[in-house]
């Protein structure tokens, strides 16, 4: 006899025993108006956190203009609103949505090919362009004025592919988990710039005048929120509903001081 096998016969068993008496309750439901939700009464949203003023933490809240945007859509379906904060790649792959860990994924989170074969996106919720910071005064004003220089990006971004794919080719790209990384990089000197979304960069400057956002590229970018892939329409036409509110308009200027243009 395999003692051995038998042993991690038992110890298989041991523990699928205690995985079954271990596992969580399931608490998804559908709402009367069709929308499906991984806790019952609540919508709950993935997110990277920070990422200002999109999403980011004060005073133990999750807050922020995405955060605010689907709160619309959660009061008109008399729901909660829980922000759980995952890595960046399990929401652009689709898996945080996949394995149920939240109904919506939120981010300002570009729309691209990509990341529209593995998720449903909304309509668009803002365009965003890409901008250059650096530190004030620099005397940098373009990508070209990168050559042999540093730069700071964020991991997983389109800042991130626009600055490999158009900066001078002895550009030393240094690339950070998130936001905050990446910006504090350029404030500290560790790098010369940094390149991100302008509503985060030109949000970030206006909190630290050490720092200013000298060019924008015009990459034609649209955010949109996502749901599970071919699994969750009636939450897209909720959220859909909410973007074209004119609650939408308060909160677009409540975070960003002016209303949205057309």
């Amino acid at each position: 006899m395999n003692t051995r096998a038998l042993a991690i016969g038992f110890s298989s068993l041991a523990l699928a025993l205690t995985a079954a008496g271990c596992a969580k309750d399931d608490t998804s439901t559908t709402t009367e108006s069709g929308l499906k939700l991984v806790k019952a009464g609540t919508l709950t949203i993935c997110t990277h956190l920070p990422y200002e003023p999109f999403e980011f933490t004060e005073g133990g809240e999750v807050v922020g203009f995405d955060v605010d945007v689907l709160k619309i859509a959660a009061d008109a379906e008399g729901l909660e609103t829980e922000v759980i904060d995952v890595a960046w790649e399990t929401i652009t792959t689709g898996e945080a949505l996949n394995t149920n860990q939240c109904d919506v994924a939120a981010g300002a989170m570009t729309i691209t090919d990509e990341r529209t074969a593995v998720m449903d996106f909304t309509d668009p919720y803002f365009t965003a362009t890409q901008a250059l910071m650096t530190k004030t005064g620099s005397g940098i004003s373009s990508l070209e004025d990168l050559a042999g220089k540093k730069v700071a990006v964020q991991d997983g971004t389109t800042g991130a592919d626009y600055v490999r794919e158009n900066a001078p080719e002895d550009t030393e790209i240094v690339s950070y988990e998130d936001s905050s990384l990446m910006q504090q990089a350029v404030l500290t000197g560790k790098t010369d710039a940094g390149v991100n979304d302008n509503g985060l960069l030109n949000y970030f400057v206006s909190e630290n005048p050490e720092v200013e956002v000298v060019t924008e590229f015009e990459t034609g970018e649209e955010y949109g929120f996502s749901v599970k892939k071919d699994g969750n329409d009636d939450l897209l036409t909720a959220i859909n509903d909410g973007i074209a509110s004119d609650d939408y308009d308060s909160v677009y200027e409540k975070w960003f001081g002016t209303a949205p243009t057309e």
